[in-house]
């Protein structure tokens, strides 16, 4: 083995290495000075109300008032009780007055008008009783005949007219309490009541007749006998 050659010229600068560990966190710098002053913020909301004050001092006293009328109240109170009648009867009588011009039949005995308001069947008998009239009773196929276009032509189903077997079961008798000897125009099948609650008779706009309970309610016919001149 021959003897160690001579030390050759320094290399080139090789390329960096890659970049190390994060060191340890270092000790915390000083406070810096104070910044400026940040812009007034949003208005905040309304508070809660606040307790009741103390009762303030008594004012001044009033003057003297001047002496009243003596009043005699029970009697006025007492008219205006009377009167508070009268208008509520004149107004019911203007509305019926204003129904009847809306629509009425006749013939040369009687007159015939369709109340349109729903009522029971007892309600009905008041209803035509109080301004001078009963509740329709169709004696005859003329009147049936007349009462069932009326009804008819007025769009209405079914009218209460005054048939009813309310003090003998099955024993049919007009308002006026006479029997249905002469006339009647039942619905084929009718009156059937298997459990006696249909008590009252409705016609419908067919003209027939059927016999119904006489709690429902329903618009319903009142006839008026003319005066004789």
């Amino acid at each position: 083995q021959g003897d160690d050659g001579e030390k050759g010229d320094p290399g080139e600068e090789g390329k960096l290495g890659k970049v190390g560990r994060m060191g340890p966190k270092g000790i915390k710098g000083e406070l810096g000075d104070m910044g400026d002053q940040g812009n007034i913020g949003k208005t905040g909301p309304i508070g809660k109300k606040g307790d009741k004050g103390e009762k303030g001092l008594p004012g001044i006293p009033g003057g003297k008032g001047k002496a009243g009328t003596v009043c005699d109240c029970g009697r006025y109170r007492k008219v205006v009780g009377q009167l508070d009648i009268s208008v509520a009867r004149l107004k019911t009588s203007m509305k019926f007055v204003k129904n009847v011009i809306a629509g009425i039949r006749e013939t040369e005995e009687k007159f015939y008008y369709i109340v349109q308001e729903e009522k029971s069947y007892r309600e009905s008998l008041t209803h035509c009783r109080i301004r001078g009239g009963m509740l329709a009773m169709p004696k005859d196929e003329a009147a049936n005949t007349l009462i069932a276009d009326y009804v008819a032509k007025s769009g209405f189903f079914r009218v209460f007219i005054g048939v009813n077997d309310l003090e003998r079961e099955g024993q049919y008798v007009f308002t006026d309490n006479t029997p249905l000897q002469n006339y009647s125009n039942w619905k084929e099948g009718e009156p059937s009541d298997p459990y006696g609650h249909e008590d009252c008779v409705e016609m419908l706009s067919s003209g027939r007749w059927n016999d119904t309970e006489c709690h429902l309610t329903m618009y319903f016919v009142c006839e008026f006998v003319k005066k004789k001149k």
